[in-house]
C-alpha cells in the first residue's frame, strides 16, 4: 500500500497520464476519505470513519488557495497540470467549487501554461454544484469500473446513499469526459467478457471524449483480484475501438 499524502502539496510528480503533475490534495492528511472501498485502492481500505461531519478534518480552503500559490511561486517551473487527487475523493470538500475557482485564477495569474485536471471516482457527479466546479476544469479523468449495478457494489463497494444510476447519469451530463477504469482478474474482478460488454454498453450513454484502462500495478488490499497480462488489457481497448470509442492502454 502506498503511504498517504501528508500534506496540500505534493509534487510535482510524473504521471504516465499527465507528464508533470502538481498534486493539490484538499482532503485530510491522517485518513483515506471516500465514498468508495474499492477492492484495488493503493491507499488500502476505507477507514471506519465514514463520511460523517467532523469524522475528518479537512483543510479549509483558504489554507489549499494559500498551499498551491506557494508551490506554484517557489517551485523551478510551471507544471504540466494542478491536479486535484489525494486522499480519496476530492470533490467531497463541501468547498470544492470554490477552491476550483479561486486555483483557476491563481492559476491564469502564476502559471498561464498549467491546466487543470481532476482525478474522480464520480461518486458525486450528480450534484449540480460538483459538475458546474468540474466543467471548469481543463481535464475530467472520471473513474467508471463497472458496467452495472451488482459489478460496482462488488467491486468498488460504495457507502450508502452512492447509486450508480445517479452516476451514469451525471457522467451523461459532463461535457468532454475522460473516463478511467481498472480492470482486475479473479474472483471479484471486472474482467469477464460479458462485464466488458456491459460496461461498454454503459459507455455509449455517456459517450467519453477518451477512456484510459489499466490494471493493477501498486499494492492492493483483496485477495480476491489480481493483475490482467497487456495482451487482455489490449483486447479491452479493440472492443472500445470497434464500439467507435477511443482509448488507451496503461
Amino acid at each position: 500500500m502506498l503511504e498517504l499524502q501528508k500534506g496540500i502539496i505534493y509534487g510535482p510528480v510524473h504521471s504516465r497520464r499527465l507528464g508533470r503533475s502538481l498534486g493539490v490534495n484538499v482532503l485530510p492528511a491522517k485518513v483515506k476519505y471516500c465514498a468508495l472501498n474499492c477492492l484495488y485502492c493503493q491507499y488500502g481500505w476505507t477507514g471506519a470513519h465514514g463520511l460523517e461531519p467532523g469524522a475528518a478534518e479537512l483543510p479549509s480552503a483558504e489554507k489549499i488557495v494559500e498551499a498551491v500559490r506557494n508551490a506554484l511561486v517557489l517551485g523551478d517551473s510551471p507544471p504540466a497540470y494542478i491536479t486535484f487527487s489525494g486522499n480519496g475523493e476530492p470533490t467531497l470538500h463541501p468547498d470544492f467549487p470554490a477552491i476550483v475557482e479561486r486555483v483557476r485564477e491563481l492559476r491564469d495569474k502564476l502559471s498561464p501554461a498549467s491546466r487543470t485536471a481532476v482525478l474522480s471516482n464520480s461518486t458525486t457527479v450528480s450534484d449540480p454544484r460538483v459538475r458546474g466546479a468540474l466543467a471548469r476544469l481543463d481535464l475530467r479523468i472520471m473513474k467508471l469500473d463497472a458496467g452495472t449495478e451488482e459489478t460496482f457494489r462488488r467491486f468498488n463497494q460504495p457507502c450508502a446513499g452512492v447509486n450508480y444510476g445517479d452516476i451514469v447519469d451525471g457522467l451523461a451530463g459532463l461535457r468532454d469526459v475522460t473516463i478511467q477504469a481498472l480492470f482486475a482478474g479473479g474472483e471479484a474482478g471486472n474482467a469477464s467478457p460479458g462485464h466488458v460488454d456491459a460496461w461498454i454498453e454503459t459507455l455509449g450513454r455517456i459517450a467519453p471524449s477518451m477512456v484510459q484502462i489499466y490494471t493493477l500495478d501498486r499494492g492492493y488490499p483483496s485477495r480476491e483480484i489480481g493483475p490482467l497480462a497487456k495482451q487482455e488489457l489490449m483486447a479491452i481497448a479493440r472492443k472500445l475501438d470497434a464500439a467507435g470509442i477511443r482509448a488507451s492502454v496503461y
